[in-house]
């Protein structure tokens, strides 16, 4: 947990940061003005930061619901994002995060009401059915325990059936939502990649045997699960992992569980790809050989598509094509 605090000053008697600086007890409590003086400064050393990232405790100004990018959903029309938190708790060396932004610490913006009242104008605009992500910038579920995230935003969508909510994550801290009857609109959405693999590239997360137990957990309560194979990491025994994790998601959750399962390549935008090559850049994974195509950094055409058409095709034998999508982002 963090030892340091930013506080905005603005907000340092809100409710939700005197309650939270009580559960912290950090040892040092910075007052600041804005929070970009702390997260946004360049030069900043973002791996010595990510060894101890400070919390930072803000105010989110400006929009709070933004459309997702082209390319990102899970079929739905009408899709957007919204971020309480920035940066996450773990250390997935893919995690195009690290390539965005400046600093490793951890912004939490506390105004949720805020963002209610802009959700609920998003949602009562739109004549179909709209879809809302919320583990685009952070991770949906890994800080919950502080943020109160889960308890303030499930009650929120369940006067709203018409909109979807995805909550995407690694963690296995899923205590808010067994405490929370399962919600028909409501995803809760498990990335993942070969154990062999996750133990390589993403550091600090649980392993992939206690993130399919905690899907089968929230499944046997009755929550709705979203598979999210992204991004596929190439490897010489590629079909081999996969057929492996694949079957082993798909024997640990009843397919009625099953939401969604997305699919995505490997991909980087250039800037952000030249960006973690720096930061590491004996990594194996960016080691590996990637090309650019159309200002993206990714393996070879082919190669890609051989590797979404493999698990697109092997998912079949389990889920009807329908419920199978390709996230491609950028």
């Amino acid at each position: 947990m963090a030892a340091i605090i930013y506080v905005e000053q603005a907000i340092r008697q809100h409710p939700r940061v005197r309650q939270a600086l009580k559960r912290l007890n950090p040892k040092q409590v910075i007052e600041c003005e804005h929070y970009g003086e702390i997260f946004n400064p360049k030069g900043q050393n973002f791996r010595q930061q990510k060894l101890q990232p400070a919390l930072i405790l803000a105010e989110k100004q400006g929009r709070k619901v933004l459309p997702t990018p082209e390319g990102f959903g899970i079929g739905g029309q009408q899709n957007y994002y919204f971020s309480h938190m920035l940066n996450c708790v773990y250390d997935c060396r893919y995690c195009f995060l690290q390539g965005m932004y400046p600093s490793a610490h951890w912004v939490w913006f506390v105004n949720y009401e805020a963002f209610i009242e802009e959700l609920t104008q998003t949602i009562v605009q739109q004549t179909q059915p709209s879809y809302f992500f919320s583990g685009y910038d952070c991770d949906s579920l890994a800080f919950d325990s502080q943020t109160r995230f889960i308890d303030t935003f499930l009650p929120f969508f369940a006067q709203y059936p018409q909109a979807l909510l995805e909550l995407r994550t690694k963690s296995t801290h899923i205590r808010s939502l067994l405490k929370h009857a399962a919600l028909p609109n409501c995803v809760v959405a498990f990335s993942l990649t070969p154990a062999v693999i996750a133990e390589q590239v993403e550091h600090k997360t649980p392993s992939v045997a206690k993130r399919i137990h905690a899907m089968q957990q929230l499944a046997h309560q009755g929550w709705q699960i979203g598979v999210r194979l992204d991004p596929l990491i190439y490897a010489s025994n590629f079909t081999q992992l996969y057929q492996q994790l694949i079957d082993e998601i798909m024997h640990a959750i009843p397919s009625q569980s099953i939401h969604s399962i997305s699919v995505g390549p490997l991909r980087f935008p250039t800037k952000m790809y030249q960006r973690l090559v720096d930061l590491y850049p004996q990594d194996r994974l960016l080691a590996h050989p990637l090309h650019k195509r159309d200002q993206v950094m990714s393996y070879q055409a082919e190669r890609e598509q051989q590797m979404v058409d493999w698990v697109q095709t092997y998912l079949r034998q389990y889920v009807d094509d329908q419920l199978i999508f390709q996230c491609t982002p950028w």
